[in-house]
């Protein structure tokens, strides 16, 4: 027999042995990682009935949201497909901060359903959309090993182009961090519109793609709007066409900005 073909050819007691280390493996991964619900982290298969049910009385009866609900006032207009309690909260969180990129099928149909709404509310219906996720920190990209919105974002889009709205949407990576900003989490209002301004900048290989063309700003989570303000500030200033904004979540504000009538 030829020496390879003999070294294929592992004898039954080999074969044994792989598959108690292979069972072995699977029980230390199980120990490390045990399989958990993303949102009530109960033992069990990732995902719940019982979560799924919660998360659906979440959803906001209509997805517009009233600029009255954010706190910047120059927030692009803005969709979003519910509110951001639990158990959204949480999954966004495991998904996020966790490393729980099996979520993200759970979370796509949501952004999906904002970026539909978006581009209908728009006007932009069998127009070509560029639809550009909020830019990370390079802190935030080195500490989680990827982009998780980058990800998340074409999981979406691949969801709309199953149901599409009557536009041509194509994920594109143009914005970027071009200072070190401070966590947003904490921060007031004021604070949050503050550290964010001049931070963010279209790429320079992507300025030619956005140039005269509709943009959606997609991002998680918005709570005073100062994300996507910036955001779209740095892709006006690049030429975009126009801006709009659509997230999974609207933070609920326990204080609505007062409304001044003139």
């Amino acid at each position: 027999m030829h020496p390879l073909v003999s070294r294929l050819a592992a004898p039954a007691a080999t074969s044994a042995s792989l598959a108690r280390l292979g069972s072995a493996t699977g029980a230390l991964l199980d120990l490390m990682a045990p399989g958990e619900c993303a949102g009530c982290r109960r033992p069990g298969a990732g995902w719940c009935r019982r979560c799924e049910l919660a998360l659906g009385r979440l959803r906001r009866a209509g997805p517009r949201v009233d600029p009255d609900e954010l706190s910047a006032g120059a927030a692009p207009p803005t969709w979003a497909w519910g509110a951001y309690g639990e158990p959204l909260r949480t999954v966004v969180t495991v998904w996020k901060d966790e490393g729980r990129r099996d979520v993200e099928p759970v979370l796509a149909p949501l952004l999906a359903a904002s970026l539909t709404a978006a581009v209908a509310g728009a006007g932009w219906s069998g127009r070509a959309v560029l639809v550009v996720p909020a830019p990370s920190s390079r802190s935030a990209v080195r500490r989680r090993g990827d982009a998780p919105l980058l990800s998340l974002a074409g999981r979406a889009v691949a969801c709309v182009d199953r149901a599409p709205p009557g536009a041509s949407l194509r994920v594109a990576p143009a914005l970027q961090q071009v200072r070190q900003v401070a966590d947003q989490a904490g921060l007031g209002s004021d604070q949050r519109a503050a550290n964010l301004v001049g931070a963010a900048a279209v790429r320079h290989g992507w300025r030619a793609v956005v140039a005269g063309r509709p943009v959606v700003l997609v991002d998680d989570v918005v709570t005073t709007g100062s994300t996507l303000t910036e955001g779209a500030r740095a892709l006006h200033e690049a030429g975009a066409a126009d801006v709009v904004g659509a997230v999974v979540a609207l933070t609920r504000r326990r204080h609505p900005r007062a409304v001044t009538r003139r």
